[in-house]
């Protein structure tokens, strides 16, 4: 089954190429020839050297120091799932890939991967998706306006994002939920 979060990163990565004119074996040999080592610093070298935009560098450096990427041909994406959804977090995956899914329907944006979660972004951050504890996946959603639910959690001013949802099934991936994410989406372009 081929993955939405990893078709978006492909797109990202295939884009970044066609911006810089620099294939995948360059940019990762332009970055290991500069001798840093830390996501920020490679990030912040991107954008100054390359004239990349935040959300391509970010994602740029973030695959690039994914485990044998630096040496090898581009990665195959789904590590970044692999690794947010492993032992007891392997049951959540397919809520992910559902909410990517129709995410993917909405038009373009950018994935920008973290340790444990995906930053999605348009003109700035609309949502957050990753795994949670307790079983569960969380969504976080940039948008003002709306009234908070048991289900559509607020935030505190100044967090990550303005709402939290938590998903346990794929069944709560709805119309409802779908709805925020679109407002979130809008709000975001």
């Amino acid at each position: 089954m081929t993955d939405s979060v990893q078709k978006a990163v492909e797109t990202q990565l295939k884009n970044i190429q066609e911006r810089t004119g620099k294939s995948l074996t360059e940019l990762y040999s332009f970055i290991k020839d500069s001798g840093l080592e830390k996501h920020g610093q490679i990030r912040s070298m991107l954008i100054e050297k390359l004239g990349m935009g935040y959300g391509d560098a970010n994602t740029l450096a973030a695959v690039f120091l994914q485990p044998n990427t630096a040496d090898s041909q581009p990665p195959a994406g789904e590590d970044m799932l692999d690794t947010y959804y492993a032992g007891s977090k392997v049951a959540l995956r397919p809520i992910h890939e559902a909410v990517m899914t129709e995410i993917n329907k909405l038009g373009e944006f950018e994935i920008s991967p973290k340790k444990t979660y995906v930053s999605l972004r348009r003109k700035r951050q609309f949502a957050m998706l990753g795994p949670a504890s307790k079983g569960r996946v969380e969504l976080g959603l940039n948008m003002k306006g709306l009234d908070g639910t048991d289900r559509l959690l607020p935030q505190p001013a100044g967090d990550m994002c303005q709402y939290k949802v938590f998903l346990t099934s794929t069944d709560e991936v709805d119309d409802e939920l779908l709805g925020w994410i679109k407002t979130a989406y809008a709000s975001a372009g």
